[in-house]
């Protein structure tokens, strides 16, 4: 079962994803950053993931 924890992160990274690729349309300089931290967090959430289903 998927933890209320994997799914924050999920969705956090998600909503940094949207704000990066926004804020990358406005030419805003912390475009990229915020598209990195996005990324980061869809990466822990999937390590996570993948961390619970292996230790079942």
């Amino acid at each position: 079962m998927i933890t209320k924890r994997i799914i924050s992160f999920f969705t956090f990274g998600v909503f940094l994803i949207l704000a990066g690729a926004i804020t990358k349309v406005l030419k805003w300089p912390q475009a990229n950053l915020l598209l990195a931290i996005g990324l980061l967090f869809e990466l822990v959430a999937v390590l996570l993931f993948i961390w619970k289903k292996l230790k079942k």
